[in-house]
């Protein structure tokens, strides 16, 4: 008898396990298809929508698959040093070609970009393996993978209205690919399988940072109050494409790769001051001018957003906090 072979209940579990992750892609899928058609996002890419959606599909996949154990899958299968060095280019250059090439955007100089990128930082990090604390290597990685989004360096690559932002989930993309199958990150904690720990983590360290928030907020006059109620659907929606496009990638950033590495080396509470101050300067740029507001509040926030991660190390719990903070924000506090 093949010991090896899983049976029993177990197996059951990892069958539907997989087919729910597979399920809510699907909805969600369908549910930013429908969007796409209501805001009437064909019109600024000039009809051509199909091919544009196929690459946030693929990006997506990747993404939410990541979160329900596609890692463990990968690595099974890409034992091969060169199959892991050629991927992540050939994914990010495919993305590319299928969101520029229908616009009339594709340049050879930025797909060249979208393909090295990711081969290079692959390399490196197969080639020139860090240790089990944070290393050089990861400070060259991170670097590459947030100075880029940082500074806008790739919105020029995709400059039609709505598709500026799409880089950002890509390098999201590359970074789970690089820290779970290239260089396995233990403590990462991106897993979209829902756990009521990482609802209650999440809301009780917003619950926290709130106050803090709204009070430092009015005597700095960074923020404005509006009573004005923007309806159920629009704050739902709201609050899935922050939680999925903007609170998951920055969270696996700054919590799930620097705040876990800067602890290889640090306290706990020093890795998460840390990184939380990164997070805070982070924002300076948006705006004009340099916005000491913005970063004081911004790294308030990670401090929270830090301590949600760290009591189970699961992105879920962080990007919870700062969904909440960033919707609630954007609804009612906005100035």
């Amino acid at each position: 008898m093949n010991r090896n072979r899983q049976t029993g209940p177990g197996r059951h579990r990892i069958g539907w396990s997989a087919a729910l992750g597979l399920l809510g892609y699907l909805l969600l899928l369908v549910a930013f298809w429908e969007a796409a058609h209501y805001f009437r996002l064909a019109r600024p890419l000039r009809g051509h929508l199909f091919l544009p959606f196929l690459a946030l599909a693929a990006m997506l996949a990747v993404f939410w698959g990541f979160g329900w154990g596609l890692d463990a899958w990968l690595r099974r299968r890409l034992r091969l040093r060169l199959a892991r060095l050629l991927v992540p280019g050939a994914f990010c250059l495919a993305v590319y070609a299928l969101l520029s090439l229908p616009l009339d955007e594709f340049r050879l100089g930025f797909a060249l970009v979208y393909w090295a990128l990711p081969t290079a930082l692959a390399a490196l990090l197969l080639y020139l393996p860090p240790g089990d604390r944070f290393s050089w290597q990861d400070a060259v990685t991170l670097a590459a993978l947030g100075l880029p989004i940082e500074y806008g360096w790739l919105r020029r690559a995709l400059p039609q209205p709505g598709l500026g932002d799409l880089p950002k989930f890509l390098l999201a993309d590359l970074a789970l690919y690089l820290y779970l199958i290239v260089r396995p990150l233990p403590g990462v904690g991106f897993d979209l399988r829902a756990h009521w720990s990482d609802f209650k983590n999440g809301v009780r360290e917003w619950a926290w940072y709130t106050p803090i928030a709204i009070g430092l907020g009015f005597l700095l006059g960074f923020i404005r109050f509006h009573p004005v109620w923007p309806g159920f659907g629009r704050l739902a929606g709201a609050a899935l494409v922050t939680f999925l496009f903007v609170a998951l990638p920055e969270e696996l950033f700054f919590r799930g790769l620097l705040q876990n590495l800067f602890a290889t080396r640090l306290p706990p509470l020093r890795a998460q001051a840390l990184a939380a101050a990164i997070f805070g300067l982070a924002h300076y740029v948006h705006g004009p001018v340099f916005n000491w507001r913005y970063v004081i509040l911004a790294a308030i926030a990670g401090w929270f957003y830090g301590n949600a991660w760290r009591r189970q190390q699961r992105l879920a719990a962080s990007a919870t906090t700062h969904a909440l903070v960033d919707v609630i924000w954007g609804a009612w506090f906005r100035k």
